[in-house]
Parts: structure tokens; sequence; C-alpha cells
């Protein structure tokens, strides 16, 4: 971190584990008033007093389900009631569900880890330029590689219908339906950059790693057994949250948007990731889905 963070404010969602949990923590003791956003009051809470022992900045819990079709409005406006500012939005809260979900009208894993980013940088979005120079910094993944979009089902309805055969290809079709959410995640993140052209608001997204947290336990079925397992071999929530910190807070990106990183560094995606018509395609559709002007 070479940034001067002292008087920066950030809104971390997932903040209450796992990548989202290091990330909020290493920024707070960096000074940055963090608000933690998560479904967990008490482990947010416990965050918030670990940071304040150490000496660090506040940290704000806000619990809050996100995957709630108003839930991420209502976290905006509390946020920036509590704050004034926002310098830095980090979308990091994520889940893979074995079977498919629906609440709300929204299939869970789309509502989780697309719709709910969209929305909070879609309702934060005057507060950041209002900040600028800001950061949005996106949890994607590798997962994305092989994945494509079907725009007349991008809830993926017709994913977990498929054969046996289809499912074991891509791991089940929780790993399918996850995986294009990713790629979900990378065109958001494009057409987001583009959007913020000349506003002195960046926009980056990642691939943090295979990270051991307790991603996949929910899953159900294989998925979680296999999720454990590779658990084994995983990086620590603090080594996969090196590349949000440094999309955050380094000198070397603030300039830089609208691209994708692993390991700090810049990485090329899928041609599927790069398509900018699907991102603008994407952008209008997730809008109207989530009762936005586009």
């Amino acid at each position: 971190m070479d940034l001067e963070l002292r008087s920066k404010t950030a809104v971390v969602t997932g903040a209450s584990i796992g990548i989202g949990r290091a990330v909020a923590k290493a920024l707070a003791l960096e000074g940055v008033r963090v608000v933690a956003v998560a479904r967990r009051k008490d482990l947010i809470e416990k965050l918030a007093r670990e940071v304040q022992a150490e000496g660090g900045a506040a940290v704000i819990p806000l619990t809050q389900d996100i995957m709630q079709e108003n839930a991420a409005k209502t976290l905006a406006a509390a946020a920036t009631a509590e704050l004034g500012h926002v310098d830095i939005l980090i979308n990091n809260a994520g889940a893979m569900f074995g079977s498919r979900q629906v609440a709300e009208g929204l299939e869970r894993t789309f509502a989780l880890n697309h719709v709910a980013y969209f929305v909070l940088a879609h309702v934060l979005r005057e507060r950041l330029v209002a900040s600028a120079p800001a950061r949005v910094v996106n949890t994607a993944s590798d997962a994305h590689r092989g994945a494509r979009l079907d725009f007349d089902d991008l809830q993926s309805a017709a994913a977990y219908r498929g054969s046996v055969g289809e499912w074991l290809r891509h791991g089940g079709p929780g790993f399918k339906v996850y995986g294009r959410s990713k790629l979900c995640n990378i065109l958001f993140t494009r057409e987001l950059a583009r959007r913020l052209t000349g506003t002195g608001v960046t926009a980056n997204s990642l691939h943090p790693g295979f990270v051991a947290t307790r991603f996949g336990d929910q899953s159900g079925g294989l998925i979680s057994f296999g999720v454990r397992v590779a658990k084994r071999f995983a990086l620590s929530p603090q080594q996969g949250a090196e590349t949000l910190i440094y999309l955050a807070s380094s000198r070397e990106v603030a300039g830089v948007t609208g691209e994708y990183f692993h390991k700090c560094r810049p990485a090329t995606p899928t041609r599927e990731a790069r398509d900018d018509a699907s991102a603008r395609r994407l952008w209008t559709a997730t809008a109207a889905l989530a009762h936005l002007e586009d």
C-alpha cells in the first residue's frame, strides 16, 4: 500500500470471512474507514473489535443479505449516510450453489455474484465520482474460462437441467453457473470502466487464486466434498487478498481501468470476457432485471 489512505473510506462486501475479511482488516489497519458488509453481524462486529484493539481505523459493520433485490440500494444509502463519501468499493461477496435456487425472481448465484455488484456500483456511482480519484475492485475468477453467456437464459435455468455427461464435463451445474457469473464480473467491469471514463474513477477485476475459505461449503453434495479436499492445497485468505489490496491501494494502478489482474499483474481473460458488445448487452439486461436505468 503506497497511497495515503487515512482519509479514505471503503465499502467491502463479504467482509466477515476469508478474503473479504482479510482485505477489510488490512485497509482498516492502514487508516481506511471500512464499511464491512456481511450477513453475519457477530463476525463483522468481532472484526471491528479486533481492528480497534490493534489501533486501526473504524470498521463500521453493516449486516445485509445483498442477494435481496433492494438490499444493495439500502446498503448504499446506509453507507453514504454514515460516511458521506466513498473512495473505494470492493465487490467481493460470492458463493456457489449445487442446485438452482431462486429468491425474489433471481437465481442466487447470478444475484449474489453479479447483480449485487452491478447495483452497488450503480447506486454508489455519484459518491465515487465525487470522491475521485476513486476505485472499484470486483472479485472475478479464472473459473470464467470456458464459460459463455446465453442471453436467453442469463439465470441458467437450463444449466441445471443438463445431462449427467454435461455436468461431469463442467464439474457439476453449480460450477458451470458459477463460471458464468465470474464471466459476468469481467464483462461488467469492462463496461463500467468505459462508462466511468473521464470521471477519475477506475474499475478493475481480478482472479484471487484458489483460497481456503468457506467458499463452496454451502453447495452441498459432491461440490462441497471436492472443495474441502482441494482446500488442503489452497492459498490462505491473506494471500488471496493481496491482489485486491494492490488494486485498492497501489500507485502503480492509479490510471489503470477495465483490466483483469492475477498476482498483482495484468492478465488476459478469455475472448468471451473481452467482448465489448456482450459487455454492453449484459449491462442493459442487468439494469432491466434490477429495475435501474441503463
